[in-house]
């Protein structure tokens, strides 16, 4: 499978686990939703995320392999985003879409760790 692809599916998954992590967090107006939803979404946070679990060395071959296909199928982005961050953000997504396909359980310990990583604002590859 391609890695946008791979990317379409993995932004659905994805959204899907942000807005039931949301709302399990009692969140219920709707405009509150959204915005917190978009720390998690973002292109910066996503590209973000992908960065410090590569640094932290928590990505196996072919999860490398899932995220290198969305980042190299990305073109040129977004107006409102640089090319390295969609590319990247665009990896992430791929990442997500192709792990979930071959190991659901594994996609979702990405999506947690992704997760923990907003939600406790960690930064440059390093908890605080």
């Amino acid at each position: 499978m391609n890695g946008l692809t791979l990317a379409y599916l993995g932004d659905a998954y994805y959204e899907y686990r942000i807005r039931e992590y949301l709302i399990g967090k009692q969140l219920t107006k709707v405009n509150e939703l959204h915005q917190t939803a978009v720390r998690f979404t973002s292109s910066k946070s996503q590209a973000h995320i992908v960065d410090i679990i590569i640094k932290r060395g928590m990505l196996n071959d072919e999860e490398l392999d899932f995220y290198k296909r969305g980042r190299n199928a990305s073109g040129s982005g977004r107006k409102n985003v640089d090319r390295q961050t969609y590319s990247y953000a665009t990896g992430f997504e791929a990442l997500i879409g192709g792990t979930y396909l071959s190991n659901r359980k594994r996609a979702d310990e990405i999506v947690d760790e992704a997760i923990s990583i907003i939600a406790e604002g960690t930064q440059d590859g390093k908890d605080g």
